[in-house]
């Protein structure tokens, strides 16, 4: 193709369209939110996240420019089986029917386990979370799924909040709850066993949605090279974030220890008012005044 030496310059000194301008914003956009995940964002999270921050844009736009500059998601997304409901263990009744509130602290436990990638391989995270708080009162990690890994969650639960009686667990019926050794824990220390009807993840809505931001607040944001790594940033994140600082839509925007501390004072200050009624001399008709009873 023959073009003049005039007719070069000229088009290199032609100003850039509105359409380049946009291109070149919004490609410096889409790699702020891809540097920020941590280079694990495709165009559908990169869409998301520019959408929520009102950057007019399409998907199609955001992956043509994605593909221009070389940017892919480092982490594809895998999918792990971790309910192995095949099993000729005996299967507890939905007690819970998906009744997710708890009047008091430690009466309605669910339980279930998801899975990490890092570059050594999977890690698996098992999780007791209270129906009263949303806190996670329990939770386990290790390279293997199988009992020990969910009993280890139940036991730091057991220890650490000390359940009276009146407490029901429900987790799904895979092969980890349904083992003997789990049932038999639980019965030890007086827990009612729920389990969630084949293949219904819905019975166990809390703990999925629990699940659901871990990995899209921290776990899809993060490239883990080792387990250990994953271990640390899941600490961190439950026990430092999630359960003391992170405001739940649930609990009217405040964490869980909160939530559970307001509830503390209520209890104690309902109990100092009681007392003090007692306390108190009475009046009857006549304008008598008598004693309390004791």
């Amino acid at each position: 193709m023959q073009v003049g030496r005039s007719g070069f310059y000229a088009w290199r000194k032609r100003a850039k369209s509105e359409r380049q301008k946009q291109n070149e914003t919004l490609t410096e956009q889409i790699q702020v939110a891809y540097e920020e995940s941590d280079g694990t964002y495709g165009s559908p999270r990169i869409y998301s996240d520019l959408k929520e921050a009102d950057i007019p844009c399409s998907q199609k736009r955001i992956a043509r420019l994605m593909r221009l500059h070389h940017l892919s998601a480092v982490l594809p997304k895998r999918f792990v089986v971790t309910t192995d409901s095949d099993h000729a263990m005996p299967i507890a009744e939905n007690l819970l029917a998906r009744i997710f509130e708890a009047e008091n602290p430690d009466t309605r436990w669910t339980a279930d386990i998801t899975y990490l990638w890092t570059s050594q391989g999977w890690l698996y995270l098992a999780v007791i979370l209270d129906l009263f708080s949303r806190r996670i009162v329990g939770w386990a990690m290790d390279q293997t799924i199988d009992r020990t890994l969910v009993l280890s969650a139940l036991d730091m639960a057991i220890v650490g909040r000390k359940p009276t009686s009146d407490l029901l667990c429900h987790s799904d019926r895979g092969s980890q709850y349904a083992s003997g050794d789990y049932q038999k824990r639980l019965k030890e220390v007086g827990i009612v066993c729920s389990m969630s009807r084949r293949g219904n993840c819905w019975d166990n809505a809390p703990t999925e949605s629990f699940f659901a931001t871990l990995k899209k607040e921290m776990v899809y944001r993060t490239r883990f090279e080792t387990r250990e790594q994953a271990r640390s940033a899941v600490f961190r994140w439950i026990e430092v974030w999630y359960n003391r600082k992170r405001r739940h839509s649930t609990l009217g925007y405040i964490s869980p220890e909160a939530f559970e501390r307001k509830h503390q004072h209520q209890q104690a200050a309902a109990i100092a008012a009681q007392a003090s009624f007692l306390s108190e001399p009475s009046r009857d008709g006549s304008g008598v005044l008598h004693a309390a009873a004791a």
